[in-house]
């Protein structure tokens, strides 16, 4: 392991010394640690010690070696269920591509974004490759414009009040009242489309991804396609697949 007294933060430090005594797999002593890490006693007695008053660590009935306390365990178990979780959800937008063929994505509102949580890239050769903790505009793409219609009256104003609509293509709505009228349109539909309006000759369609018992979308659904190959009149066609598979995302929410 690096040593501890080379330039590094304070946090990463410690991290780096859980990091070992979940690698070792046992508790372990002072000394046992001072060996093992090649670390100067001083530095990891007083590590030690933060991590046993934050919780993370707790002593052994000897009162000499210092084991993974419980806080630290559920961190782990945390971890392990979020990284379950994604693989589901990984696989379920997997199986949509595979049935549609084209692009889906998982994306949720972050801030003034959206932000890509995961992504499947169809098996044409014509697409537009974004990886997932991309970012786009709301007002031009279809998740961002579906957020946006389900916000909270008050949020939305305040959200659509520091926006600049910047015209990305031709079809891009720039102006705030278009933009509003469009995204009452979405509430009342329940899906949101994006004609071109963030890249040409990209179109997307969008679906509301609900935590159950819950009316706020957490995340949406979205299928990209190039207009060559999908026009956009033949998007809602996508529709029911969608909606079933938004569904199950919801149940990994």
């Amino acid at each position: 392991m690096d040593d501890p007294t080379t330039p590094s933060s304070p946090g990463l430090r410690l991290m780096d010394l859980i990091e070992h005594l979940v690698r070792e797999g046992r508790p372990l002593a002072l000394p046992e640690v001072v060996a093992t890490t090649g670390w100067p006693k001083p530095t990891v007695h007083r590590m030690l010690q933060q991590l046993e008053q934050g919780g993370w660590l707790q002593r052994e009935p000897d009162g000499r070696r210092y084991a993974l306390a419980p806080r630290l365990l559920r961190l782990g178990e945390g971890a392990l269920g979020a990284s379950t979780q994604h693989g589901v959800r990984h696989a379920v937008l997997r199986q949509l591509v595979a049935e549609l063929g084209e692009s889906c994505n998982l994306t949720a509102l972050s801030g003034a974004e959206v932000v890509y949580l995961d992504r499947v890239e169809s098996a044409f050769p014509l697409r537009l490759e974004l990886r997932p903790g991309t970012r786009v505009p709301l007002h031009c793409s279809a998740s961002g414009k579906l957020f946006l219609a389900h916000l909270g009256a008050a949020r939305r104003q305040a959200l659509l009040d520091g926006l600049t609509l910047s015209g990305h293509t031709a079809t891009t709505l720039t102006r705030r009242e278009a933009l509003e009228t469009e995204l009452a349109t979405i509430r009342r539909q329940g899906h949101a489309f994006d004609a071109e309006e963030f890249v040409d000759g990209l179109v997307c369609i969008a679906v509301p991804v609900r935590a159950p018992g819950e009316r706020d979308v957490r995340c949406a659904l979205a299928l990209q396609a190039p207009s060559a190959r999908v026009p956009l009149a033949r998007l809602p066609q996508f529709l029911p697949r969608l909606t079933q598979a938004a569904q199950a995302l919801a149940r990994t929410l």
